[in-house]
């Protein structure tokens, strides 16, 4: 269980981003295929409504939003500004650390519990009564999407969904800097899989090192004939 949820906004957002980015392909081939003088297959394409494609795509990069904002939290992507904190010293530092966190849980508990009742309000409540059997009286349908004709309330939910998950994420980081006095940190200048490669301490950072430009070759081989001559001379 501690497992899944230390990896739960990767597995959404790659599989959102997957998702995404297989439809978007599928339909830019369906469109130009649909253009092509081929009578059984423009026929077969033509068939076929793809219309809901864009609409779906940009739904699953508001959920990708959101529940990037939370990975950004567990990580120590978001940018702060803490030049002041950092003057402190490690009492009043980690105060000011715990203050601006929890600070972070409440803002993100408020706008999870705004976005649940906006949700509700606009058709979850009649929809949950609905699976249940229950008599809805006069709750609000709700409106649905263009395309797709989805209930509204299921592209909203994005929000209490990703806002309760972020203030989860700053309760956990608040959590294990008290207990151990780290935050978590991102390199912005590391990329995965590529490793880093430490650079002697006289080595020229402008060397191409290829062998291919010919003020390279042109510079190496007077060097090298200078140093021929200094030989010779000496």
């Amino acid at each position: 269980m501690n497992k899944f949820l230390n990896h739960l906004e990767e597995w959404l957002i790659t599989f959102l981003m997957g998702a995404a980015t297989l439809i978007i392909f599928v339909s830019v081939v369906h469109r130009y295929g649909t253009g092509i003088d081929f009578p059984l297959l423009q026929d077969w394409l033509l068939s076929i409504n793809m219309g809901w494609a864009q609409e779906l795509t940009i739904i699953m990069f508001v959920w990708m939003a959101k529940f990037g904002a939370a990975y950004g939290v567990r990580t120590g992507i978001h940018v702060g500004v803490d030049v002041l904190i950092n003057r402190l010293n490690d009492k009043n530092r980690g105060r000011f650390i715990v203050f601006g966190l929890l600070a972070g849980a409440l803002f993100t508990g408020i706008v999870g519990t705004l976005g649940a009742t906006f949700v509700l309000e606009n058709g979850a409540h009649y929809q949950i009564l609905s699976w249940l059997g229950m008599n809805t009286g006069d709750l609000y349908e709700g409106p649905t999407t263009p395309d797709l004709e989805w209930p509204t309330w299921i592209v909203y939910s994005a929000i209490p969904c990703g806002s309760y998950l972020m203030c989860f994420r700053f309760l956990q980081v608040t959590y294990s800097f008290i207990k151990t006095g780290e935050l978590p940190h991102h390199d912005h200048g590391h990329v995965d899989g590529i490793e880093e490669e430490t650079l002697p301490v006289d080595a020229n950072p402008y060397d191409m090192g290829d062998d291919l430009h010919p003020h390279d070759l042109k510079h190496k081989q007077y060097g090298e004939d200078s140093d021929a001559d200094k030989g010779g001379k000496q």
